[in-house]
């Protein structure tokens, strides 16, 4: 059984939006998963953090949404990085080169510093 995904936005004062994503990222979950940042990313925010604290497990699928999101903030020109990467993610993240694609913050602040001080990266 899965845990019941989710993803609830905040956005920071128009500086960036965070999007917390919880439950499983797995086959069953990921057209959810895609559905919800589609929408979100569809608010024109130009810099987006995932938090992905609350994710308790992710497979390929899961992993394939978080690449398919970053390449549609790519695409629209908006910056999407990742924060809080469970042990278990950031490895798979390292052994698929995905972490050379999708900047990895350790801390959600960190990651909003980052894209603000940054200018977007």
């Amino acid at each position: 059984m899965t845990a019941e995904p989710s993803v609830q936005a905040t956005d920071t004062s128009g500086t960036s939006l965070i999007m917390q994503l919880s439950g499983d990222m797995d086959y069953e979950t990921a057209p959810f998963f895609r559905e919800r940042l589609l929408d979100e990313m569809a608010g024109g925010q130009r810099r987006l953090v995932l938090d992905l604290t609350a994710v308790s497990f992710c497979d390929s699928a899961g992993l394939n949404v978080l690449l398919w999101a970053w390449r549609q903030a790519d695409q629209a020109g908006t910056v999407l990085v990742l924060a809080c990467v469970p042990p278990k993610v950031q490895r798979m993240l390292n052994m698929t080169g995905a972490d050379t694609l999708v900047t990895v913050y350790g801390t959600v602040a960190e990651a909003g510093d980052e894209l603000v001080a940054d200018g977007g990266v």
